[in-house]
C-alpha cells in the first residue's frame, strides 16, 4: 500500500515500475525499442489495431464502408499485442510514433504509403476518402465532428481515469475512483440528453461520430466495459440505453467488434482479417 502522506520530489524520477496491468511496458520515453517491420497484405488498407474500443472504431469503420459497397475499404487487419509491446516495434512507431493503436497504412495513394494515426484522425481521413458517414454540409458537419473530438477529450477520463484507478491499478483508492466515477457519470449525462433529441449521436443521420462513442460509451452502458454497469448505474441513462442497443444491432458492427479480438467467446474473435469471410 502507496504511502497516504507521499509528497511528489522536485525533480520526478522513473525509478521503479508503477504496478498494474500495463506496468511491464509503459515508460516515460518515446520510439521502437526493438527492430520490428511489419506485415503488409494484399488489400489497399493496412490496419494495425488490437480490438480495444479505439481499435474497434476503425474496424466498424471499415466493415460498414464495405456494407455500402465500397470495395476500396478492403483491409487487412493485423494484430498489435499491447500487452507484449507490439507497438514499439520499429515498423509500427514508423506509422505512429505515439506507439498506441489503431494504425492504418494506405497503399492505394501515390508514392511511399500514406500513415495515418490516431483514431479520430483515421475516421475522418476514411469518411473524406470514400464520401461516406461524414455530411459535407458545414452545419452538419461541424456538428458531427464537435461530437467526434468530443469523445476523443472526453474518453481519456474513462479509460486512463476511471477504467485505470476502477479496474486495472495495483490499489484501490476511493479518491480517483470517486473523481473519475463522478466525471464518467457527467459525461453520459451529456450523451443522454444529447439522445433525447436524436436517434444519432450528431442528428438523424449515422455516422463517425457514433462509431468514435459507441465503443466507449455505448460498450459501457451496455454493462460491457470494467464490468461496471451496476457501480455506475447505467441503466438509468434511458436514452443513451436505447441508442446502445440500436448500434450494436448493425451486421457492420457486430462484424466490426470481431477484428483484432483474442478475448471472448471463440465465434466473436477474428485475431486478423484478410477477407470477409475470416469473420463469418
Amino acid at each position: 500500500m502507496s504511502d497516504p502522506t507521499y509528497v511528489p520530489p522536485k525533480v520526478w524520477a522513473h525509478d521503479a515500475p508503477s504496478g498494474g496491468k500495463f506496468a511491464s511496458i509503459n515508460a516515460p520515453t518515446a520510439g521502437a525499442r526493438e527492430q520490428k517491420a511489419l506485415p503488409v497484405g494484399k488489400h489497399p488498407l493496412q490496419l494495425y489495431s488490437l480490438a480495444t474500443p479505439n481499435g474497434v472504431k476503425v474496424s466498424i469503420m471499415l466493415e460498414e464502408l464495405l456494407a455500402l459497397g465500397h470495395q476500396g475499404a478492403e483491409y487487412d487487419a493485423w494484430l498489435i499485442k499491447i500487452g507484449e509491446g507490439d507497438q514499439f516495434g520499429s515498423g509500427f512507431v514508423e506509422i505512429n510514433p505515439n506507439s498506441k493503436i489503431p494504425a492504418l497504412a494506405d497503399h492505394s495513394v501515390e508514392g511511399e504509403p500514406l500513415r495515418v494515426f490516431e483514431s479520430g484522425s483515421i475516421l475522418v481521413y476514411l469518411a473524406e476518402k470514400f464520401g461516406a458517414f461524414l455530411p459535407t454540409e458545414t452545419r452538419a458537419r461541424t456538428e458531427t465532428l464537435n461530437w467526434l473530438f468530443w469523445q476523443m477529450g472526453s474518453a481519456p477520463f474513462l479509460g486512463g481515469g476511471f477504467g485505470h484507478f476502477y479496474a486495472y491499478a495495483p490499489e484501490k483508492y476511493e479518491y480517483p475512483i470517486n473523481r473519475y466515477a463522478m466525471e464518467v457519470k457527467r459525461q453520459l449525462d451529456v450523451l443522454d440528453r444529447q439522445l433525447a433529441e436524436n436517434r444519432f449521436i450528431a442528428g438523424d443521420d449515422y455516422s463517425i461520430a457514433d462509431m468514435a462513442i459507441w465503443p466507449w460509451y455505448g460498450v459501457l452502458a451496455r454493462g460491457e466495459l470494467y464490468e461496471a454497469g451496476e457501480f455506475l448505474s447505467v441503466q438509468d441513462y434511458k436514452h443513451v440505453q436505447r441508442w446502445a442497443a440500436e448500434i450494436a444491432e448493425r451486421p457492420a458492427v457486430i462484424r466490426g467488434r470481431k477484428v483484432n479480438r483474442t478475448w471472448g467467446e471463440e465465434s466473436e474473435q477474428a485475431p486478423e482479417r484478410h477477407q470477409a469471410s475470416d469473420l463469418d
